[in-house]
């Protein structure tokens, strides 16, 4: 169950991206709101994912799910830039978090 909450943590950390992408420094109301209510539920699934997962892990889990979905949506949507360089970047944090979930997992 901790790593299904720590999955969606991460997801809710893209969406705390997205938002505060749109917010424009928060100018927009309901983006700047979005930002806020996703921080919270972000920050508070991964806190309960904590409770039997080693933190080193699961940061790294949450910030590589952060960090490769805010990528990939910032290039399908936002029109970022999709260098080769960019794309081995992000399969690079792909192999960091997977090996970060193989060697380690639950708290002792």
């Amino acid at each position: 169950m901790a790593w299904i909450l720590l999955i969606i943590a991460g997801l809710f950390e893209v969406a705390m991206a997205y938002s505060l992408k749109m917010s424009d420094g928060f100018s927009h109301a309901w983006w700047s709101g979005g930002f806020f209510v996703f921080s919270i539920l972000s920050f508070g699934l991964l806190s309960f994912a904590l409770k039997s997962l080693e933190v080193g892990t699961a940061y790294a889990v949450w910030t590589g799910i952060g960090a490769i979905g805010t990528a990939i949506l910032g290039i399908a949507l936002l029109g970022d830039n999709a260098s080769l360089l960019k794309i081995v970047s992000i399969v690079f944090i792909l192999i960091g978090v997977i090996g970060l979930n193989l060697a380690g997992g639950a708290a002792h």
